[in-house]
This record gives C-alpha cells, structure tokens and sequence, in this order.
C-alpha cells in the first residue's frame, strides 16, 4: 500500500521501479509528470475524435503525440524523483486507454468495419492484449525475480511500442494512397500478431539495454539526426521504416538476453 504522503508521479519506465517518498500534499514536481500524463490520455482519446471525422492524418498525429508525452511523463517523474505506485497504476490506465482502447477503435473505424465481426473480433484481441499486458507490468512492481528486468530488457512489446507498430499499415497508406494497405484481410492478422507480441514473454529491448560504445556515439547521435530530420520530410515512411526496424530488433534482442541467461546459468552454480 502506498504510505500517507507519498508523492504522486507516472512509472519512469517499465524497467524501473517507483520510488516512495513523504511530503504534503501535491507539490509543483509531482503536478508536471501528472499533468503530461493527463495530456497525453487526452492526446489518445482526442486520436478516436479524428478518427471518427475520417481525419486520419490527425488521427495518428494524435497517437504520436501521446506516445512521445507517455515517454516524458515517466522520464521527468524520475528526474524530479515524484514517482510512486498511485502513478504507475495512473500511468497504466492512461496508456490503456491512448495505445489499446483508441488504436482499436480508430483501425476499426479505417479499415476492420467492413469485415463487422471478425474486424471487431481483431479490435477486441487487440484492446485486451494491451489491458493484459499493463496489467501485467502492474502486477510485477514488486516482484524481486524478473528475469527480464533484471538483464535490462523488457518483457514483450511495450504498448506505446505495440500502438506504433499496430497503425504501419495507415503509415503505408497515407504514405502510398494504395487500398492495399487498407485492406481487413491484411489488417486484423497483423493486429491480431501485434496483440500476441505484447503478452508475449519474449525478450525485448528496453533503453537501458541499448548502450552504443563510446568509438560510435558521435555517429548514434548523427542517425538520431537524420531520423528527426527524416520525420519532418516524410513523417509517414519514415514511421514505417522505424516499426520494421523495430520488428527486425526483436530476433537480436533474443539472442543477447539468451547469451545473458547463459552466463547467468554458468555462475550461479559455482556461486
């Protein structure tokens, strides 16, 4: 339980654990990583209004906007040390709501309602994964044995993550104009897929386990560079590009934290 006083603030990230502390009542460092919190719920649900006017540019806008406020929240709440439980569950519903409940809903509306059942069968696995997956994170706050936090990486596809790569096939449309990509046949599988990533118990990278060495920071911080510069040209093949990108990760994020566990397994018995 959380004690009297503690400080109310978002989860820093997945792989980090909230930190209590004592004060009266809401001081300004704990109402800044609340308030970004609340602005970026607000970013997600305002995604399902665009959505529903047919304005799908804004639409997706409107996610990445919440995405980008839902990696601030945690970062800020850690450096002005206002993190605890209460914004961890707090962060989690908000991140229910902006990367499973509206995703569903705003790909339903684009492209799963022609197919009515099984496109909303598709929405639902979706919207339920991404709840199982918070809940899941929840549920672990305080369980010491993580296997996978513990190597710095995280346990299946995050849901901002998921939400990002659940909308490449809108990327590709608003970037092609081909109906293709619009299609449900293609749509509610490749949902269905990111839906099982996100429960999955797969290792995945977490930023605390991407750590490039000092011979090429100069040239990370250059591609970081280029990316931003890419987003503001072509916004929508550039997302594409970073959710294959992503995918293509996942095969290396497995093989070094299978190489972590085995050496952890090589210790521990002479330990």
């Amino acid at each position: 339980m959380n004690e009297p006083g503690e400080r109310l603030g978002p989860k820093s990230a997945e792989d980090e654990q909230p930190v209590a502390g004592r004060g009266r009542g809401l001081t300004l460092r704990a109402v800044l990583p609340n308030a970004i919190t609340v602005a970026a719920l607000c970013a997600g649900l305002t995604g399902i209004r665009f959505a529903i006017a047919g304005e799908w540019t804004s639409a997706v806008m409107a996610i990445v906007i919440a995405g980008v406020l839902d990696g601030l929240d945690g970062r800020i709440a850690r450096l002005l040390k206002a993190q605890s439980r209460f914004g961890a569950e707090r962060d989690s519903l908000a991140d229910s709501l902006s990367f499973g409940m509206a995703p569903a809903i705003m790909l339903y509306l684009w492209s799963l309602q022609e197919l009515p059942r099984l496109g909303w069968f598709a929405a639902l696995a979706y919207a339920i994964a991404c709840a199982l997956r918070l809940a899941r994170f929840n549920a672990q706050i305080d369980v010491d044995d993580q296997p996978h936090k513990s190597a710095g990486f995280l346990t299946g596809v995050p849901a901002p993550a998921g939400a990002g790569l659940a909308f490449t096939p809108v990327y590709l449309w608003l970037a092609t104009g081909e109906e293709i990509f619009r299609e449900p046949l293609i749509v509610g599988p490749w949902m269905a897929l990111i839906a099982v990533l996100m429960i999955s118990n797969i290792a995945t990278f977490s930023w605390n386990s991407i750590r490039p060495r000092r011979s090429i920071r100069l040239e990370v911080i250059f591609l970081f560079g280029l990316v931003f510069a890419a987003l503001l040209v072509e916004p929508w093949w550039t997302l594409a590009v970073i959710c294959i990108g992503y995918l293509a990760l996942m095969p290396l994020a497995l093989i070094r934290y299978g190489k972590i566990k085995r050496q952890r397994s090589v210790v521990q018995p002479g330990g």
